[in-house]
């Protein structure tokens, strides 16, 4: 990707790397914690609203299991709140359901 320029995937790319080290070893949360935060910039940067949503969810889901709910809904609501549309696709049902479990 770097070579050719590619960053369109680079943001899942981040996100699905903090999903596999929590899989390979669920102890391993600051190295997922930051490749989550990592996609979540890259995301923003680029203005992909809809990448960041899935970066925004996955680090939710590890602060609150890490005991950080209010931060978790703090951040992924300030990312859901900027959608104006889509509410039923399944990236925004979950994250909606995510909000409501951390209410």
């Amino acid at each position: 990707m770097a070579e050719m320029g590619e960053r369109i995937w680079l943001s899942g790319l981040y996100r699905l790397r903090g999903e596999l080290l929590l899989m390979r070893s669920s102890s391993d949360h600051a190295a997922a914690e930051g490749a989550f935060r990592e996609a979540l910039a890259i995301a923003s940067q680029q203005g992909a609203l809809a990448w960041e949503l899935r970066a925004a969810t996955s680090l939710g889901r590890l602060l609150a299991r890490r005991g950080r709910q209010a931060e978790a809904r703090q951040m992924l609501a300030g990312v859901y709140d900027r959608f104006s549309e889509g509410f039923e696709t399944p990236t925004l049902t979950e994250a909606r359901g995510l909000l409501a479990e951390f209410s």
